[in-house]
């Protein structure tokens, strides 16, 4: 006996079990108390983001030169256009801002060229960022060489300014915070009895306080005649003061690496260094990178402090040019626009974080 067979042709699954309404319905909507609460947080949202749109975009003011062009419906931007130039530069002068455009354009490009995976080289252009790109960078920016005329570090400021501090303090602070984590893990006494105070000075003291000491009290122990840059001095400060807890967070790392490790490359005949050069501090680093992005994000918003010292970063040449007769009032628009320019290199660092966890498989999940 011979049965007909109907063929039935595959369907998609009904959009109710699957996407973005099976998500809604599934996460925001499945139950009485989430519904209630997802429309108390969408009404809310609604209050918030309408009004902030309006002020930001629909009703404000892009166009114009001077504060008689803005109204008081929506946002003055034409404030920020004006000073962008002093927010990025800080007091540099106009007709040497070339030099700060190289060293920008040299900047971006190395961190570009050590981000992306498959571009060579990679090695030479690491020696050459942490080697020759910081002469270039101080010989274009600071002049008196090559026939270019001479800034004087207080004339930098703005978003460049924030950058170098930042940039030096985090390529520094991370060979500190190594040497220091194996100092303190060290069986030799003097050598942890060092790092340990050092450390635990430094966690135990304000930042504020170290660049205050840095920029008035450090010139009064040193030799008539002597006098140290108050940018080098900052540098110096905002280095050491990071360095301690980038220590700690490389201990917890080395902590989590099985001791099995050690003694096992320790069988082997390894040294001290190649055993934590070659089989501890790799495995460890790959487990520390959120604690060390989390390290180098708090470092980049701590600059704004140098402000204490008559250093002028981003926030504090905004402040700055808030104080400007011409431009009173229009303190949320410059404050936001510093908000914004932070916001978008700590997302940066923390989106690449998750991307080198992803591609070294740390099984670590944000």
């Amino acid at each position: 006996m011979i049965h007909n067979q109907t063929i039935i042709e595959q369907r998609p699954a009904p959009s109710s079990s699957v996407g973005p309404v099976a998500w809604l319905r599934g996460n925001l909507f499945n139950g009485p108390i989430n519904t209630i609460f997802t429309l108390i947080g969408l009404y809310i949202l609604y209050l918030l983001v309408v009004p902030t749109v309006q002020w930001a975009f629909i009703n404000a003011n892009w166009v114009g030169t001077t504060r008689d062009d803005c109204s008081r419906e929506g946002a003055c931007w034409v404030f920020v256009n004006a000073r962008f130039t002093q927010f990025i530069y800080g007091l540099y002068p106009r007709t040497e801002i070339w030099r700060a455009n190289i060293v920008f354009a040299g900047f971006f490009t190395l961190i570009a060229w050590l981000a992306i995976p498959r571009l060579p080289f990679k090695r030479w252009v690491a020696v050459f960022a942490l080697v020759g790109f910081p002469v270039v960078a101080y010989v274009l920016l600071h002049g008196g060489y090559f026939d270019l005329p001479r800034v004087p570090t207080h004339r930098w400021g703005g978003l460049m300014l924030t950058l170098l501090l930042a940039t030096v303090g985090m390529v520094g602070a991370l060979p500190i915070g190594i040497v220091l984590a194996l100092g303190r893990r060290s069986n030799m006494p003097i050598v942890k009895s060092f790092c340990v105070v050092f450390i635990e000075f430094w966690r135990g003291v304000p930042l504020i306080t170290v660049l205050f000491m840095a920029s008035v009290m450090l010139p009064l122990f040193l030799p008539s005649g002597i006098s140290v840059d108050r940018l080098v001095r900052a540098l110096i400060g905002l280095t050491l003061f990071q360095s301690a807890y980038m220590a700690e967070v490389i201990r917890g790392g080395l902590q989590a690496i099985p001791k099995g490790q050690e003694e096992a490359a320790a069988a082997l005949g390894m040294t001290y260094w190649k055993r934590m050069g070659l089989i501890v501090l790799p495995q460890a680093l790959k487990m520390m990178i959120p604690g060390i992005v989390n390290t180098f994000i708090s470092l980049f918003k701590d600059t704004t402090l140098v402000m204490i010292i008559g250093l002028f970063d981003l926030l504090g040449i905004v402040q700055a040019a808030l104080s400007d007769s011409r431009w009173l009032g229009f303190s949320l628009e410059g404050y936001v626009f510093a908000a914004f320019m932070f916001w978008i290199f700590c997302f940066s660092m923390s989106r690449y974080s998750q991307y080198l966890e992803r591609k070294l498989h740390t099984g670590h999940k944000r």
